[in-house]
């Protein structure tokens, strides 16, 4: 085995993901919303691509304001590009929280904002805060979307200021349960626009 010499970091010798390592991201589209009821990137549609060409998806989230107070943000996939988003989805789901004035914490599963064997919209975050200095941020990674053989996985990882004054961090993890080619992504809040907010898709070879 090979010796790091000093001054030289993982990232540099590549010992880590080269996906990663080298940088290899490459954006793929912006939408901004402005009072925007859903956000979708579809392939073929405005300049987005979302087929073989990449391995995996990233999609990021920037100070994300929803126009309701305490509302849920989701998404959902489609496999005809974008006239359908009622991919079969089963997911799991958890948060942790801190309010602001140290006075409760807390920590655990969401069963109620999970899916199994659903084609429903998949909770990304909820209780989303509409104050004018509160929003969310956070990433959302689906891997090999174009593949025929195997169902699609996906994760996702948020952070908000949520309405009642309080640190929220949520993960979820599933599968989209198809063996279709994904095509096209939505994402929304459960009731309300998305009052402002940018999201970027980047693609990963």
């Amino acid at each position: 085995m090979g010796v790091i010499s000093n001054g030289t970091t993982l990232l540099d010798a590549g010992t880590l993901d080269s996906g990663i390592a080298t940088g290899a991201m490459t954006l793929i589209k912006t939408l901004t919303a402005s009072s925007s009821a859903t956000l979708s990137f579809v392939d073929g549609a405005s300049s987005v691509v979302f087929d073989d060409t990449y391995k995996q998806y990233v999609f990021k989230f920037y100070n994300i304001h929803p126009a309701n107070d305490g509302v849920a943000f989701l998404f959902n996939l489609s496999v005809d590009t974008g006239s359908n988003y009622n991919v079969t989805k089963t997911t799991t789901l958890f948060r942790s929280i801190h309010l602001e004035d140290d006075s409760q914490t807390s920590f655990g599963y969401r069963a109620g904002e999970d899916l199994a064997q659903s084609t429903a919209f998949q909770h990304l975050h909820t209780n989303s805060g509409n104050d004018n200095d509160q929003h969310m941020s956070g990433e959302l990674t689906v891997y090999d979307p174009s593949n025929t053989t195997f169902i699609k996985h996906f994760l996702s990882r948020f952070q908000s200021a949520a309405e009642g004054d309080w640190s929220q961090e949520f993960h979820m993890r599933g599968y989209g349960n198809t063996t279709s080619a994904v095509d096209a992504v939505q994402f929304k809040f459960v009731n309300g626009n998305i009052d402002s907010g940018t999201i970027k898709m980047y693609g990963i070879k």
